[in-house]
């Protein structure tokens, strides 16, 4: 019997290998700093392409790599506590916290089904593509929720009155 919701759905690479068990993958990566609804209706689409037996992993960029990749002053919030927030949404069956500048190391050992990037990428490279096309996987861009960017947040932020 349960005492709640699974609390253990931030997972190490191995764990994630052996929860994923046959199952299909779908498979999206970011910083997910400063939680907002923009990232919960993207997770919410990439959730369909699982299927009702499929599983959807996140991973989440560890603190370096985002400091490194957005810039000073980012993370905001340390990538435990954005792994326990991602894991905890209805919609995501495990995060996992990864190191690497891109998720090609992570994409290699999960080998998702369908990898999952925001319609930001149309326009940019994306690069984890080759690797996700090397071994037949599918590369789904998800149109992003307009006006719902963390980077947007965080101006309105900085411009409240103190």
């Amino acid at each position: 019997m349960s005492n709640g919701p699974d609390l253990n759905n931030v997972l190490t690479l191995a764990e994630a290998v052996q929860k994923r068990a046959g199952r299909v993958l779908v498979f999206t990566n970011g910083h997910f700093d400063l939680l907002h609804v923009g990232h919960l209706d993207y997770l919410e689409k990439a959730r369909t392409l699982a299927g009702n037996d499929g599983l959807l992993f996140v991973g989440i960029n560890g603190d370096e790599g985002t400091l490194q990749l957005k810039g000073q002053g980012r993370p905001i919030v340390p990538a435990a506590e954005r792994a326990r927030l991602i894991a905890a949404l209805r919609p995501v069956d495990g995060a996992i916290i990864f190191e690497e500048n891109t998720a090609i190391g992570l994409i290699e050992e999960l080998r998702p089904e369908i990898y999952v990037k925001g319609g930001d990428y149309r326009d940019k490279p994306l690069p984890e593509r080759a690797t996700v096309e090397r071994y037949g996987g599918r590369i789904v861009l998800i149109d992003l929720l307009p006006a719902h960017s963390t980077t947007a947040l965080i101006a309105r932020i900085r411009a409240l009155p103190e």
